[in-house]
């Protein structure tokens, strides 16, 4: 598939783009500060987690079967059934009235949100040479950097002055503009295809309910039911048999939905390891930073929104100039260097206690966003320099496929990691207490997370004798502060892993323009 340049008003395309992925990425921070407003308007407390989860299962599903697809049948077309679809879902979220229509609704927008991201990373792979992708990749690392940094602050704008509706439509007129832009900047796209397109039903079919349960059983495990029940049993069984089926018809189709053969390429594969173990990393840090500013260093819930700022700011700034440092070094080195930053960052992280200060913790913070910043634009730029455009589509869903893989998996681990340590702190604590009345709170408490994260937020409502309540609050914290050590040392491992693994990504580099026009003349 190619796109006649001549053809393709870049400037509207680039203005689309970054309208459309800005705010279907901003969708994802944004909600988590309206929810408490959200939860006591429409209630369904006990179900309000699916308004995150049905976002994240159907935005992961969709991306590699819409890269596929766009290579078969265009960009164009495809981003703006997307953009259509985020819209269409933004405006019903914000007509929800009970909290069973906002998760329906949140599905919706999904699809659309998993369809908008990889789009705009293969339009940028399309329109641009490889020089000029690794400057605009990095722009667009910056750019979802910087939608986490003010969708919080954002999200809590708009409740409180305007209402928590406004948070889904305000992506109504913006969705519209992008589809307007990329309709007209992109209006003529060629594409060459075979003469009958064979679609991958049973890659899809299989696909789908493999991606979902596997979701499901990684979201719910160790929450909704025991990692070890019948509940689980059935739905890790059943996600192995489809992925099994999955894997099976791969091999046999004519067009496959995830090409297996791809993964004989050193980068791709590579690569794709790399952003799993990076996304094990990053959204465990993203998810567990804010819970230790808050019951450790005494950050105001009010304020959580804001406490993620130092990493994206890191972030932002490395996306950018590890696109410039691509025209000049190796793949290999930035990526290396990038996870070196990723691994002493949580090393530097790990060793945070009670006596840390704020500005100690987030300085740690922007030396874990530097490295992913080198990183994560450097993955699509590294696998897109590999393939044809007519492959763009499918390799670039998959490195954020595989990456929005890891991130589930690696809030799932380091949840179990943080509850299991903080549970063995606490018996160990209530084992070796001496004072009856100590005891007998601590062994009440020890398996009680919410309770003991409401304790580190509260302690004024601890309602123990005062004799006693000084002494079980420290030994609190104490527990805490160990778990979530625990939790960073573990995220060493898997970004420790990912320098060697980047160090087996080979001797590719980008080629500058005019070593491109040498090799065609």
């Amino acid at each position: 598939m190619q796109m006649e340049k001549k053809a393709v008003n870049t400037r509207l395309v680039l203005a689309g783009l970054i309208i459309g992925m800005f705010f279907s990425s901003l969708e994802q921070t944004i909600v988590g500060t309206a929810m408490p407003t959200i939860i006591g308007e429409l209630n369904g407390f006990t179900i309000f987690a699916w308004v995150t989860t049905a976002y994240l299962i159907a935005s992961t599903t969709v991306v590699p079967i819409v890269g596929k697809l766009s290579d078969l049948y265009g960009r164009r077309s495809l981003y703006l059934l997307g953009t259509i679809i985020f819209t269409i879902g933004s405006f019903l979220c914000a007509t929800a009235t009970s909290m069973e229509q906002l998760i329906i609704y949140r599905g919706l927008q999904g699809i659309g949100g998993g369809m908008i991201m990889p789009l705009s990373q293969t339009i940028i792979g399309d329109i641009f040479s490889a020089e000029q992708r690794a400057k605009w990749q990095g722009v667009f690392g910056g750019l979802f950097g910087l939608s986490s940094v003010i969708g919080p602050f954002l999200g809590g704008l708009i409740v409180d002055h305007i209402s928590w509706h406004w948070i889904f439509l305000i992506n109504v007129p913006t969705g519209l503009l992008s589809a307007i832009l990329i309709y007209v900047g992109l209006k003529h796209e060629s594409i060459s295809k075979t003469e009958k397109v064979n679609i991958d039903y049973l890659g899809i079919f299989t696909l789908i309910p493999g991606i979902v349960l596997l979701l499901l059983g990684l979201t719910f495990g160790g929450d909704k039911f025991e990692w070890v029940s019948l509940e689980s049993l059935l739905i890790f069984g059943f996600t192995l048999i489809f992925i099994a089926l999955f894997i099976i018809f791969e091999r046999k189709a004519v067009e496959p939905i995830l090409d297996l053969s791809l993964f004989k390429n050193r980068v791709f594969a590579t690569t794709n390891i790399l952003g799993f173990l990076l996304g094990l990393g990053m959204f465990g840090a993203i998810m567990f930073v804010p819970l230790f500013m808050q019951g450790v260093l005494g950050v105001s819930p009010t304020k959580a929104g804001s406490t993620m700022t130092p990493m994206m700011v890191g972030l932002i700034l490395s996306s950018i100039v590890g696109g410039r440092l691509l025209l000049k070094f190796r793949f290999r080195t930035v990526l290396t260097f990038g996870m070196a930053f990723a691994t002493l960052g949580f090393f530097l992280m790990s060793t945070m206690d009670g006596s840390t200060t704020i500005f100690t913790a987030y300085s740690f913070m922007a030396v874990l966003g530097i490295g992913m910043g080198l990183v994560m634009p450097t993955l699509m730029i590294a696998v897109q320099n590999e393939f044809p455009k007519s492959q763009l589509g499918s390799v670039t869903a998959a490195s954020t496929f595989f990456r929005s893989i890891g991130g589930t998996m690696g809030i799932t681990i380091l949840n179990a990691v943080m509850n299991h340590n903080l549970q063995q702190n606490m018996d160990d604590a209530a084992g070796s207490e001496k004072n009856p009345l100590l005891h007998e709170a601590l062994t009440a408490l020890a398996d009680k997370t919410d309770k003991l994260f409401n304790i580190m937020l509260y302690p004024e409502n601890l309602k123990v004798p005062a004799e006693v309540s000084s002494v079980l609050i420290k030994t609190i914290e104490n527990a805490w502060i160990d778990a979530f050590s625990s939790v960073f040392v573990t995220g060493i491992f898997f970004v420790a892993a990912g320098i060697l693994v980047a160090l087996s990504v080979g001797s590719g580099r980008i080629k500058k323009d005019q070593e491109t026009e040498k090799d065609l003349s």
